[in-house]
């Protein structure tokens, strides 16, 4: 029986998608170590004929394959013939070859994820503030560049005032970043909108990062108290004040009208309601997709199929355009 890939079916290259056939030993693959992308080299390659292949139906492609291919599911690993209706592990090919920063914990590092839960945005592939303060872009901006090493710099803007019923100068902060985007969106639970977003926990790491959050919250959407040893943070979003105020240990009491205040006293560290915890910095960078059909695929002919196996190190894993994969045993 012969194993590994139909020969023109697509393997994840560093330097880009190849056909199984064209890999030679000395390529550099990308795999998945867990729930992050790494790459591993091919030190062999091997090639059998075969009368029997399989297609296998995803989510996303369509590939041909030896019936003992193995693909890794939630209970580990399966051969191809065998993986309908089950989940397998699964990358954006396109977002392989992105720029991944280093993210760094810290004070720098709380700034950023509290300002940008107070009043930045997240797209696809790109984190952005804008606002009228240029002192308040320029330490989010330092912030953002001191963890993630991405360079940061302000740009003059206007942007429109409803209440005025006119345009207002501001400064705009923008990284293109879609690993970023994707880091921003595991810390608040997937969904980056103000109203639903949830509370970051990965700024519990320890004390310095928890007051750079604070700080960088209370620049975006609250002020200083007169009179008074603490700040007031303002937001519609409920669930996210409430387990603030938890970890803080305050007192909080959601507004029926209008947007909810939670008070910030200065001497909150002192209460011992604060406990640290352990959160990845990175964001996963694999998840599951569905195997929706496994197809017989019988040769053709007197033309047999040849399939290319790969041996492989440190991982011995592959990407078929996304998909993770070894030969079978």
């Amino acid at each position: 029986m012969g194993y590994g890939l139909a020969s023109k079916m697509l393997v994840n290259l560093v330097g880009g998608c190849v056909q199984a056939k064209n890999v030679a030993s000395g390529d550099i693959m990308w795999t998945l170590d867990g729930d992050r992308t790494v790459q591993t080299t091919v030190t062999g390659v091997t090639a059998a004929k075969a009368r029997h292949a399989v297609e296998v139906v995803t989510d996303h492609m369509t590939f041909l394959a030896s019936p003992d291919l193995l693909l890794l599911t939630p209970d580990g690993w399966t051969h191809a013939a065998d993986a309908a209706g089950t989940t397998v592990a699964w990358t954006p090919a396109r977002k392989l070859c992105r720029e991944r920063p280093t993210i760094r914990s810290g004070y720098d590092f709380g700034y950023f994820v509290g300002a940008t839960c107070a009043d930045g945005t997240v797209y696809k592939n790109y984190v952005s503030l804008i606002v009228n303060g240029k002192g308040f872009a320029s330490r989010y901006a330092a912030a953002l560049t001191a963890c993630t090493g991405l360079r940061a710099r302000l740009e003059p803007v206007t942007r429109p005032s409803g209440f005025l019923k006119r345009d207002l100068p501001g400064f705009r902060v923008r990284v293109v970043s879609s690993y970023l985007s994707d880091a921003m969106r595991h810390y608040v639970g997937g969904d980056p909108h103000h109203m639903r977003q949830g509370f970051p926990r990965v700024v519990l790491r320890d004390v310095a990062t928890f007051k750079g959050f604070l700080d960088g919250y209370v620049d975006g959407d609250g002020h200083l108290v007169k009179h008074a040893r603490g700040r007031v943070i303002m937001s519609a979003n409920v669930p996210f004040l409430r387990e603030l105020a938890r970890i803080i240990g305050a007192r909080f009491t959601p507004s029926k009208r209008h947007v909810s205040q939670l008070y910030v006293a200065d001497r909150w560290q002192s209460r011992g309601t604060f406990t640290p915890e352990t959160h990845p910095l990175h964001p996963p960078e694999s998840s599951w997709v569905q195997v929706h059909e496994v197809r017989p695929r019988p040769a053709l002919g007197a033309k047999p199929f040849t399939f290319y196996g790969y041996r492989l190190a440190p991982y011995p894993t592959f990407l078929v355009n996304g998909h993770l994969a070894r030969e079978g045993w």
